[in-house]
């Protein structure tokens, strides 16, 4: 295990019926807030009024900006920086998923300097005091809740790019399982595919020795999410199931899996961006077409590790590591298949001649991320082995 230093200052309040408690705790953070909120299901479900309600009550001004759509766009996110600004703010909320938590980071990142938002995403800039932001989970999926990552796609450029700092972590999420019984199957089944691939980018590319507590971690939340997943889409009312999904997909990306494993990279989410921004494909959609082509491609470079995921997730008897590989491989394979998360170009209605362009396109992140392995070759390679 290599040194780490943990920090999270993310407060968690979850359980039924915690949304009430949000304008207490918006409330600590000042009393102006701009609310970001996605297309309209909140509305539905009845989220936005308790959300409004809880709020008010606590005496708190609210400018609206909804609208967030899947894979969150920049202009959409320079728009709620200018209100931000306009109104003179002093908080973001968020109440959505990650696409909606992403587009607050980056409203609140945007909101208190000169420059245009995208030089975050780009390199040129860094994060520095962003305005306060707290979030109300509606579903189980990227994380974002409890850490300072935030993705954006720029339309104008066709380019879906991450960027993070610890300072954007928000101060405080409310996470009840509850709001999520509103998630439709597809969304379900995406938001548990994106969880296990954040698992699986940490899991396979540590480039620490003796991570043996870390290992078993990790193969046991990716198992729990799969159960709870599969549950969740038989009963979507089913509220331990929820509640599992949910808290997994939080503890996937929060900072506690990667504790002790060195550098790690995300080349599954490199590539996968390409297809987002290009495509528009919903993101976890996307990532069950790309993890078993790229843990094909790897089972020449580190068939161990591959073989222990399947000997220990999917219970191979295999005794050969490349055997057992291929069999855990095609073991996540079938799952995403029952699950109905797409697994080919096909499902995903993106044409095969697509693969050059898409390659190109991630080269732009794989600089920025410095995923110097991952050239237009390497990824034209691993995304030829998508059927």
């Amino acid at each position: 295990m290599e040194n780490f230093v943990l920090e999270n200052p993310t407060k968690i309040i979850f359980g039924r019926h915690t949304i009430k408690s949000l304008g207490a705790e918006a409330a600590a953070l000042g009393r102006k807030a701009i609310l970001v909120y996605g297309r309209g299901s909140i509305k539905k479900n009845g989220i936005y009024n308790d959300t409004n309600d809880s709020l008010r009550a606590a005496g708190l001004a609210v400018v609206e900006h909804g609208g967030v759509k899947s894979n969150p766009a920049l202009g959409f996110v320079r728009e709620g920086i200018e209100l931000a600004r306009r109104h003179n703010v002093d908080m973001v909320i968020a109440v959505g998923g990650g696409s909606v938590i992403d587009t607050a980071k980056a409203i609140s990142a945007g909101a208190v300097v000169e420059h245009d938002v995208w030089k975050f995403f780009s390199g040129k800039k860094g994060v520095t005091s962003p305005l306060p932001l707290g979030c109300v989970l509606t579903i189980a999926a990227s994380g974002s809740e409890m850490n300072g990552g935030m993705v954006i796609t720029n339309e104008e450029k066709g380019l879906k790019l991450g960027a993070g700092n610890k300072k954007l972590c928000p101060r405080f999420a409310i996470l009840d399982p509850g709001a999520t019984f509103s998630v439709p199957p597809d969304y379900t089944a995406y938001g548990a595919v994106d969880a296990i691939s954040h698992i699986l980018e940490f899991y396979f590319t540590c480039q620490g020795e003796n991570t043996g507590v870390q290992d078993r971690f990790m193969e046991g939340l990716v198992i729990n999410l799969m159960e709870a997943c599969d549950i969740s889409l038989l009963e979507p009312h089913n509220y331990p199931a929820r509640a599992n999904l949910m808290w997994c997909a939080t503890m996937a990306l929060n900072g506690w899996v990667s504790a002790g494993l060195g550098w790690v990279g995300f080349p599954m989410h490199m590539i996968e961006h390409s297809m987002s921004a290009i495509y528009d494909v919903p993101h976890g959609a996307g990532l069950s077409a790309v993890i078993p082509a790229w843990m094909r491609w790897q089972i020449g470079r580190n068939p161990a590790k591959l073989a222990q995921f399947g000997r220990r997730v999917f219970a191979i008897a295999a005794t050969d590591d490349v055997e057992a590989a291929g069999q855990g491989i095609e073991r996540l394979k079938s799952w995403f298949v029952k699950i109905n998360s797409p697994t080919s170009f096909v499902g995903l209605d993106i044409p095969r001649t697509a693969i050059p362009a898409l390659a190109a396109n991630s080269q732009t992140q794989a600089k920025i991320w410095r995923l110097r392995e991952y050239d237009q070759a390497v990824v034209s390679e691993i995304l030829g082995l998508i059927p």
